[in-house]
Parts: structure tokens; sequence; C-alpha cells
């Protein structure tokens, strides 16, 4: 029997499927909606390209092979496999993620493909580009709550701009790893100069696209950048980009609650450096190079500098050069 087109498999598959109230009782007494829409099956971008059994493999028969699953969880977990056949780069992806490992330790709850993506409703990611927070404040409710307040959560809901950042930039889409880690800490002002440190993206919004130059350049950046190449890092470095701008809730370095703000400044120093006086944030310049207008005296000092090295360091070379000269011709 030559086997059914696409569109033909999808109308002998809903004319049951197609009604609602089609169920299916498990063992648990708990049941599972079979029922299907076909204008949202249609729409998604599987629609009449992909028949049913290209996810549903073996069903072709009537009646359907029984699904061995006592509950709920053990139904859902029986669909997890099944994107793999096509989209096996981003399948492998995933199984390193965080989701995968809590799912490995028996979370049932944590999330794999079809709890993010949908099943018969599959729709491109980012379109809206606010769908992807959407998807992701299902589980993680509060952290989407602070990122729609921040300064990316209310330009992308205003803009709906490519820009702007959203979950899957910072914490990417199938390799999620667990952003409380040590080695996701040091990693992080990368994560944020993938943004900041791109010229053309910055002059768009009046931003410096230096922030992260002058910060791999100071103290903490350089600390921050040694441990990260360690396979044992420090157990806390200080301080990376979320230690003073935050997480999920930035918001514009001028606002009234930003901890970078010069009136809150002090006390988001004081975090690390209890006891810190009044005047301690002064001796940082900030994400400022220094120039002639900008603390006049630290510029002055690094130009002494660039020029005395150079010139010792050659007067240094010269002088031995010349007594090697000198040595060769008094033989």
């Amino acid at each position: 029997m030559a086997a059914e087109s696409p569109k033909d498999e999808v109308d002998t598959c809903l004319s049951c499927h197609g009604e609602k109230g089609t169920e299916k009782k498990l063992p648990s007494g708990e049941t599972r909606n079979l029922f299907v829409d076909r204008a949202v099956f249609e729409k998604s971008v599987h629609g009449a390209k992909l028949g049913c059994t290209g996810c549903h493999p073996g069903y072709q028969e009537m009646p359907h092979p029984e699904r061995p699953a006592k509950d709920a969880q053990e139904f859902r977990a029986g669909f997890r496999d099944l994107c793999k056949s096509c989209h096996f780069a981003n399948y492998t992806k995933a199984l390193d993620s965080v989701h995968f490992a809590a799912l490995s330790k028996g979370n049932s709850a944590a999330p794999f493909c079809s709890d993010c993506h949908g099943a018969h409703d599959i729709a491109r990611p980012n379109e809206p580009r606010t769908k992807i927070s959407d998807t992701c404040s299902g589980c993680h409710s509060g952290e989407a709550e602070a990122w729609a307040k921040s300064v990316h959560g209310e330009t992308l809901a205003k803009t709906n701009s490519a820009d702007v950042p959203v979950c899957t930039d910072c914490h990417k889409s199938h390799a999620i790893h667990d952003p409380r880690t040590q080695t996701a800490r040091l990693h992080s002002p990368e994560v944020c100069a993938a943004c900041h440190k791109d010229e053309k993206k910055m002059a768009k919004y009046g931003l410096s696209a230096k922030v992260y130059q002058t910060y791999v350049g100071d103290f903490h950046g350089r600390s921050a950048s040694l441990y990260a190449g360690q396979t044992k890092a420090a157990e806390k470095v200080i301080a990376v980009c979320t230690d003073c701008h935050g997480f999920h809730e930035i918001t514009r370095t001028d606002a009234a609650g930003s901890g970078v703000l010069k009136a809150n400044l002090q006390k988001t120093c004081a975090r690390c450096h209890p006891g810190a006086p009044p005047n301690f944030p002064a001796a940082w310049l900030s994400h400022y190079e220094p120039s002639p207008k900008k603390a006049p005296l630290v510029w002055a000092t690094a130009l002494f500098y660039k020029i005395l090295i150079p010139l010792m360091i050659g007067g240094l070379v010269l002088q031995i050069l010349l007594h090697l000269w000198r040595v060769v011709v008094n033989k």
C-alpha cells in the first residue's frame, strides 16, 4: 500500500483526533487530552510539511499499539526523544543542558523539547521575540517578571527590536548551563560583551562600546579573566557585571534605583568592601577611559609611563649594544 501524503495522513488522523473530547485514561486515573485542532496545526511550522507519523512513528496501524504509561508524567516522557530524528544537533545540545540534568536526577517537571516549543502548535520561537521570555516564564516566573521591568524588557516591549536580549541570548536555547555555578559567573562578562562591545549596536542607543574593554583592563576584570582560565576557579571573584548591575532586573544606569548611580555606588561597593567610606567609589574610573577631560591626572601618568618605559628599555638596549661594539673594536 502506498504511503499517504502528509495532508492525507493528517486528514485520516484527525477523523478521530479532530473530535473534541478525545482522550486517553491512564492506569493512575489521570486522563490525557488527544484532541488536535486542525487550524492550529496547519498554522504551525510543521503543518502540511510533516504528517502525523513523522513524530508518532508506528501509529499507522489501527487500532494503535498501546503505550505502557502508568501516569501523565510517564506518558509525557515518551515523547521526549521524538524530535531528534530531524533536529539531532539541537537535541544533543539539550542533553548537556541544566534541564536534562534535572530530568536525569528524577525531576519529571523539568522541561524538554515540547515543553518549550509546544507539540501541535509549534511556531518559530522568535516570532514575536517576546514569546521567548513568555515561554521561560512558565517555570521561571520571578525572573521573567524582573526582566520585564528591566531596561531590556521594557525596550523589547516597546520596539520588539532584535538588538534587545531575551532569555536565550544570555542563557542559550538548548545547551543551557546552570547560571549558579562559578564557571558561569566568570563567563558572564563575555555574555554581556556579546552586545556591549558591538559598536554599531551601542551607537543606536548612545551607549559606550568600551565597557568590556575597560572592565578587563581594571583589577576586577583582570582577576576574573585569570581565574576563568583555570580548571578550579576561586571560590569568589569580585566583581563581574552582575555584581554591580544585577541579573534580570538591570535598569538604566541613570535610573533612581540603579546600583551604579553615583548616589548608590558606595552601597553597591560595600557589598564586597564592608566599611567602604563615602569617597571609596571615587578611586574607580567606572567604564571611562582616562582622558585630558576625564581623570586628567591618571591620563597624564599613563602617558608619562608610556613614554618613559620605552625610553628606558631602548636606552638599556642601546647601552648593551655600544658596550658589545666597544669590546669587539678593542680586540
